[in-house]
């Protein structure tokens, strides 16, 4: 059985060996120092990584340190980032913590007096700026461009609108040659294509838009759910619509090189509960979820694939109504998201894809010993009868230790062993 057997088994909610990914989606990935410093444990050769991710700064998990680590997964994306250029004609780029890497030829920046880095639309320096890295941060944080008189109670749909397109015959081309690619590997494929993010508010400011028009500030953008749904549910619906194209021309050039389908990243959670009702799940978000989902089940093999951080287990049995199969980052620090509350309340219905250790303390301020100890105690809970694959809660952040991130594979290692015996 290769690995994407047997991730295809795990997520099927059989028994097994627990799988990894490290890398294969925008939330399930590795920063780039962190890369760095995993290719010096292992004594691989020191190279520039490549920063696959620009926004959050993740860097390539190469098939070098796949096989060393043991990882089960593989991901795809879009032809463009969420910067609006594509991941080709790599150049090298010194960090500003000092650490040389491989950017995008479109990743072009600035500095200004205080220190800060900043990063252009479609790598275009003419405009202004999306993206903003503070002196001493470790990733880019968005610059709001929203209208400073927009009007909440007058606002229409159509400025939102122009972030959604057709796939053209280039990215549908691309994404048959990444699709191909990544089935060659023998790993399960996670394709993360755009074009279903329904309010993912990472991409509300719409980084890759020059001149972005409509609602962009995220504070604004929840407050529209509330006070103007019925201008959300126009935009989720011609969203939905031009998905669907998407999605048919996708499968007709990749249907089986794909293994799961990446739909959304919009958060529904705070650490102590939730961003929105769950009625207001129900009438803004949950006929758009079920639509593209629906879609996806009657013609295709493909799982789905959520991501919500924090509290969010109130509307769990929603999201596995809506026809979603994963849920990652399963932010067990949250309020009411205990390991084992959430592995009997809906461990047989759906997959936990995360949820292996705490990024916000174990692993970046623990023990290596602390590491060992909750990565065991999580698989013991979430492993049996499938339906787990190990990853941490959300993203490994810059300056996660070495020597934890290493206990924590170390670890799962260690769990498995009872499955080879």
């Amino acid at each position: 059985m290769n690995h994407r057997e047997h991730v295809k088994s795990i997520v099927d909610h059989n028994e097994g060996a627990v799988p990894m990914d490290f890398g294969a989606g925008p939330t399930t990935g590795v920063h780039v120092n962190v890369i760095g410093g995993l290719r010096a444990h292992y004594g691989l050769k020191k190279i520039p990584v490549k920063v696959i991710e620009p926004f959050q700064m993740l860097g390539e998990v190469d098939e070098e340190l796949q096989n060393v680590l043991g990882i089960a997964c593989e991901g795809i994306t879009g032809r463009t980032n969420f910067f609006g250029f594509e991941n080709t004609g790599w150049k090298e780029w010194r960090a500003p913590w000092g650490q040389d890497v491989l950017v995008p030829r479109d990743f072009n920046t600035t500095t200004d007096a205080s220190g800060a880095t900043y990063l252009y639309p479609q790598g275009d320096r003419s405009v202004p700026p999306s993206g903003k890295m503070p002196q001493g941060g470790w990733f880019f944080d968005d610059i709001l461009r929203q209208d400073p008189d927009l009007d909440l109670d007058t606002v229409e749909a159509d400025g939102n609108k122009e972030d959604f397109a057709d796939l053209t015959a280039e990215d549908v081309a691309y994404v048959k040659r990444e699709a191909t690619r990544a089935a060659s590997t023998g790993r399960y494929v996670l394709a993360n294509l755009g074009g279903t993010a329904l309010g993912d508010i990472a991409c509300v400011p719409a980084p890759f838009l020059k001149h972005p028009k409509g609602v962009r500030d995220v504070a604004s953008w929840y407050m529209l759910t509330a006070i103007r749904p019925e201008v959300v549910k126009e935009i989720f619906a011609y969203e939905s619509d031009i998905a669907l194209r998407s999605l048919a021309k996708i499968k007709s050039v990749a249907e089986d090189s794909i293994d799961a389908l990446y739909i959304c990243g919009t958060d529904f959670g705070t650490q102590n509960g939730l961003f929105s009702s769950p009625e207001c799940f129900d009438d803004v978000y949950a006929p758009y979820y079920a639509k593209i989902n629906g879609w996806i089940h009657e013609n295709t093999k493909w799982k789905t694939f959520k991501h919500s951080c924090g509290a969010i287990e109130p509307v769990i049995d929603r999201l596995i109504d809506c026809g979603f199969d994963i849920l990652n980052p399963v932010q067990c620090s949250a309020a009411g998201m205990e390991p084992g509350l959430l592995k009997k309340k809906y461990g047989d219905r759906i997959v936990f894809w995360g949820g292996g250790i705490n990024t916000q303390k174990t692993l970046p301020f623990g023990t290596p010993e602390e590491v060992r100890a909750e990565v065991l105690e999580r698989c013991e809970v979430f492993s049996p009868g499938g339906g787990f694959v190990f990853n941490t809660i959300h993203n490994a952040l810059a300056n996660t230790p070495i020597a934890n991130f290493v206990a924590m594979v170390d670890a799962v290692k260690e769990f498995n062993v009872k499955f080879t015996r």
